[in-house]
């Protein structure tokens, strides 16, 4: 099976749209890798403290989702090649094509003091896939630019100093890809928005749940079909329930088209309880054991150091650099 390698922020809590964007689709699979990426959570405002607890809530999470045996889940600033090769490719990268980037675009560009790591961030997200030899990067639609400029850089390497890297792949989901917010359905979900209505969190108690689902912006018809211009917040909360129940958003949408938005949005909750209800509480008896969660972040720490170095080393000699 391909190598796959994601990894996933310890900022904001982890909502639906995390879930069913990307991490749904990680496999625990023997050399998959799933990094939290503490050091890309730096280029915005942070607590030390908050961010040290994020990084334990968010790996345990990720174990709940089990992952961590035999894939690979650490944290990414203990493998300090990430860092080592994040500046061999921006020595490589353009400031034009980072400047194109969505993320600076929308967050940096025109701001005199925005963190110069904003702008740096691709290069790193670039290292993090590249220093595996990764195949297959399952990311959400908003990230597929991420990993293009990651195989821009990989073929610009490969070019000027011989093959070293693997090119990879972003796999999207056919569904899911951008869930949008439950509030403004034209936008997607997202951790920074300050509403707390606007998604539900993989922490959320079940009847949280189902107030959020019930109070999300629809139009003020009564008809369930898709329809992306004028039913937007119907079709995201369609394409919510097909993408957790596997069942087609046609199917479900004729089974709740006169049955009025009251139940449709009642089974749409059911269906995200069921998914997100048994994850929660694992994850939750998970993070009591904080010696447990140390052994597995250590024992992926480990085989990640060890798997990166040879990555590392190719690619100083191929650059001329000299190696221990």
């Amino acid at each position: 099976m391909a190598k796959v390698l994601s990894g996933i922020q310890p900022t904001g809590d982890v909502h639906l749209g995390n879930y069913i964007g990307a991490l749904r689709q990680w496999r625990p699979d023997e050399g998959n890798l799933y990094p939290v990426v503490d050091l890309h959570s730096l280029t915005d405002a942070f607590d030390p403290g908050a961010l040290n607890r994020r990084i334990l809530e968010l790996a345990s999470l990720l174990l709940a989702l089990g992952l961590g045996s035999p894939s690979l889940v650490f944290v990414q600033s203990q493998v300090p090649a990430h860092a080592e090769l994040t500046w061999l490719l921006t020595c490589l990268s353009r400031t034009g094509e980072l400047s194109r980037m969505t993320q600076y675009k929308s967050k940096g560009r025109g701001v005199p003091s925005a963190p110069t790591g904003l702008f740096m961030y691709p290069v790193l997200m670039a290292a993090d896939i590249l220093l595996y030899q990764t195949q297959e990067v399952p990311v959400g639609e908003d990230q597929k630019q991420h990993v293009e400029l990651t195989r821009d850089l990989a073929q610009r390497f490969n070019s000027a100093f011989g093959k070293v890297f693997t090119l990879p792949e972003p796999v999207i989901p056919k569904l899911g890809g951008r869930v949008a917010s439950l509030t403004r359905p034209t936008e997607k979900m997202s951790k920074s928005d300050p509403d707390p209505n606007s998604k539900v969190l993989m922490t959320d108690p079940d009847d949280a749940i189902r107030k959020k689902i019930g109070s999300a912006v629809t139009d003020s018809g009564r008809e369930v079909y898709p329809d992306e211009k004028d039913k937007a917040g119907i079709t995201n909360l369609l394409e919510i329930a097909s993408a957790l129940s596997g069942e087609d958003v046609d199917a479900i949408a004729a089974r709740y088209r006169t049955a009025g938005y009251g139940a449709f949005k009642r089974a749409v909750a059911d269906i995200v309880i069921a998914t997100i209800g048994p994850i929660r509480d694992r994850a939750t008896a998970i993070r009591e054991d904080s010696e447990g969660i140390a052994r597995v972040l250590a024992w992926g720490r480990d085989r990640a150091l060890a798997e990166a170095a040879p990555t590392l080393r190719r690619a100083k000699e191929a650059m001329g650099l000299p190696v221990l």
